[in-house]
């Protein structure tokens, strides 16, 4: 069983995948000020709630967009389970051929998301990710990741609005009755939802129309499962495809163990 660690500006996700499945998955918050210790003790809960056996892990594996907080995580891992984290980055085998102005630049979570994806889906590809900010990767008919798009996250847009304005309230990312709301919350929560929704259907059309042909699109990330379903395109919905992604580049990269 390997411990698949995705640690976004928001929150890690923990993932315990066996094979091809994902036996478990929790969550913590992204904290900079957390020690080892505090993220031993979260890990700790979060595996006795869920019934898992720490000590079974045969392998670690992290991802992450917050350096800042990747020692601690690392260590954490450790003091529960005595393994090292194999981390995504320079130097590890990806299997991708990258076609991009500076491959060294590509965060982690991007290119674990079109690893898990190109063993599920034949290419090209569109790969979505929607946490705190929305990315777009495409992925070529030889498989090849030639470039993408970012933007803002929903949440993090809708954050900003309310905090920037004096009448906009905080909402809850959730689909109106209908796209032309009749009061503001209910306004704020179109321009978030078929917003949000319309503009993925737009992004994948321009890609489409640069690539010369059309794709798979699939997309993963905590607010997705809340978008994708009033896209008007068709967009497979697998939330947990980073964690498979690098379960993947885990096995990639582990070296045979010694008899």
């Amino acid at each position: 069983m390997i411990l698949t660690i995705d640690v976004g500006n928001t929150n890690i996700v923990l993932g315990c995948v066996e094979g091809k499945t994902v036996k478990s998955i929790s969550r913590m918050a992204t904290n900079t000020s957390d020690l080892s210790a505090d993220y031993a003790l979260k890990m700790l809960q979060s595996f006795e709630f869920d019934g898992v056996d720490y000590k079974k892990f045969d392998g670690a594996i992290l991802s992450s967009v917050v350096p800042q907080v990747n020692r601690a995580v690392m260590g954490a891992v450790k003091k529960l389970t005595g393994l090292s984290c194999m981390v995504v980055g320079a130097g590890l085998k990806t299997g991708v051929n990258i076609k991009i102005d500076d491959p060294g630049t590509i965060a982690g979570d991007l290119i674990t998301g079109v690893v898990g994806a190109l063993a599920l889906y034949e290419p090209p590809l569109i790969v979505i990710d929607m946490g705190t900010a929305t990315t777009m990767i495409v992925v070529d008919k030889e498989g090849s990741y030639i470039g993408g798009a970012i933007m803002p996250g929903v949440v993090l847009s809708y954050s900003a609005l309310s905090a920037g304005t004096s009448l906009l309230p905080n909402i809850s990312i959730e689909a109106p009755k209908k796209c032309t709301a009749t009061n503001t919350v209910d306004s704020m929560r179109s321009g978030a939802v078929f917003g949000a929704a319309a503009m993925l259907d737009g992004m994948i059309d321009r890609m489409e129309e640069e690539l010369g042909q059309s794709t798979t699109v699939v997309a993963t990330g905590g607010i997705s499962g809340r978008i994708v379903p009033y896209c008007k395109r068709e967009i497979k919905h697998d939330p947990d495809l980073l964690l498979k992604g690098l379960a993947i580049l885990y096995q990639k990269n582990a070296k045979p163990k010694k008899k």
